[in-house]
């Protein structure tokens, strides 16, 4: 069991501490908000710090899972910031979705000072952050890697290296690509057989099981034709994550015409003011359309 700090303690930051406590380990947690970190506290074992920094002293382990590139600085290097307590041996491990950039320059900065650091941003969700079930992708040397994979065992179904500094961040960027191609094709297909006057149901039950199958058509085809849309990662948050897969490509000359289209429908969610609705909400805009 280890000593470790989770910095942020949104919708999936939240069980991922709580996992973390219920395996055992030694948890300290901070939270912008002390309120958030309060309630979970009356949740789990553990103490909470009033700083980053704080949190970060003494641990071997420092766990953030924040908003975007500013935040994620912030609550590294800012002022009382985690890397003031962040001792030499521990290792840093980022949950944030933010750029290969930021990665790498807070990579270098933990380095002088000792210590190590993972970028290992997360996928699966709220869903699968709440089951600890997230899939992790992960950058940095090998070594901290290593260091830092059984305690990421608390919350992950799968985690995996692919690489140095940033890779894990790369890797994130794949993921988010992949999902608005194909949560834009499940909207305009549903949409189609909603017209149709196709049984939504039968439909997906016979045409998920064969080449058309997947995650998001088996758990969010019934929220969709439902017109729910508060079942996880939000739309301001998907455009933050695909505004840096457009930044990288631009950056490596890689054309992503896709993703770019998307990026405009998920711009057109928020219009409508769906900002804080799921991804899958991409086919209330078709509706909006008719």
């Amino acid at each position: 069991m280890a000593k470790v700090a989770f910095l942020g303690l949104g919708v999936m930051g939240f069980p991922m501490a709580g996992h973390l406590a219920a395996k055992g380990h030694e948890v300290t947690v901070w939270n912008r908000t002390a309120a958030r970190a309060e309630a979970w506290l009356a949740r789990h074992k553990g103490r909470a710090a009033a700083t980053a920094a704080e949190a970060a002293d003494g641990a071997e382990f420092v766990m953030a899972c924040v908003g975007n590139d500013d935040d994620l600085q912030s609550v590294c290097v800012g002022r009382d910031g985690a890397f003031e307590g962040l001792g030499k041996g521990a290792v840093f491990v980022d949950h944030t979705t933010v750029s290969a950039k930021v990665t790498r320059e807070l990579a270098a900065i933990a380095r002088d000072r000792g210590a190590g650091f993972v970028d290992a941003p997360v996928s699966g969700g709220q869903a699968g952050a709440e089951n600890g079930v997230l899939s992790v992708m992960c950058g940095g040397e090998e070594g901290h890697y290593a260091a830092a994979e059984p305690v990421i065992a608390a919350y992950a179904r799968i985690c995996r290296r692919l690489g140095p500094s940033g890779a894990g961040q790369l890797a994130k960027m794949v993921n988010q690509i992949c999902i608005a191609g194909l949560v834009q094709g499940l909207a305009e297909g549903l949409h189609f057989a909603e017209k149709a006057g196709l049984d939504i149901p039968d439909l997906v039950e016979v045409i998920s099981q064969g080449a058309a199958g997947s995650w998001q058509m088996v758990n969010r085809h019934k929220t969709m034709a439902e017109n729910r849309f508060d079942f996880g990662f939000a739309a301001d948050w998907m455009r933050k994550d695909l505004g840096i897969c457009l930044d990288t490509a631009d950056e490596l000359k890689v054309s992503l015409p896709v993703t770019a289209l998307v990026d405009q429908f998920y711009k057109d969610v928020q219009k409508i003011g769906g900002g804080r609705w799921d991804t899958s909400s991409l086919i209330a805009r078709l509706r909006a359309l008719g």
